[in-house]
């Protein structure tokens, strides 16, 4: 797989190890993203970003195709954020799904050796009354390792070059 790219493609690879990811645009995804990428390069793996969207009473009177390209768009400029665009050398493969986002993840894994990769969010206990988080429902249903990623993880790595003056890491290709 090395030096293969494969992106804004569909469909999937039975027998392959993927790392399914989880961007709703927060700096917690980010570094999401950004840990899920160096996991897929090490072990060679499928990555699967996904943009879950689904039409309820707080988005209005959107459509559901608004919603879909604005998910879409949540993917692209992730990467472009990131990395400036989609980064070669791997096999990616995009999702946007019409589901809330616990139960569009976890309809990504296809095995239990995939990894799921999440961003830690920071609930307030306001939050925790409108239901449960992301993050336990795919802990509890996906099949497969959870990983959440703080969004100081990516802080921390962003720390030393830009004190420093050095280049950015995330937007190496």
């Amino acid at each position: 797989m090395t030096g293969t790219t494969t992106a804004n493609t569909t469909g999937t690879t039975s027998g392959t190890i993927r790392v399914v990811v989880g961007l709703s645009g927060s700096l917690s995804s980010l570094a999401a993203l950004y840990h899920s990428v160096g996991e897929a390069a090490r072990h060679a793996a499928v990555l699967v970003p996904v943009a879950a969207w689904a039409a309820g009473d707080k988005d209005g009177p959107h459509p559901p195709s608004e919603l879909e390209h604005a998910a879409r768009r949540r993917l692209d400029v992730a990467f472009e954020q990131a990395y400036g665009g989609y980064p070669s050398g791997l096999v990616i493969r995009p999702m946007v799904v019409n589901a809330e986002p616990g139960p569009a993840l976890v309809a990504a894994v296809t095995g239990p050796d995939d990894l799921l990769v999440l961003g830690a969010a920071t609930r307030r206990r306001f939050d925790r009354l409108r239901g449960p988080s992301v993050a336990r429902y795919c802990r509890h249903r996906a099949g497969c390792r959870v990983v959440e990623v703080s969004p100081s993880a990516l802080l921390t790595r962003l720390e030393l070059p830009a004190r420093t003056g050095a280049p950015l890491p995330l937007l190496a290709r």
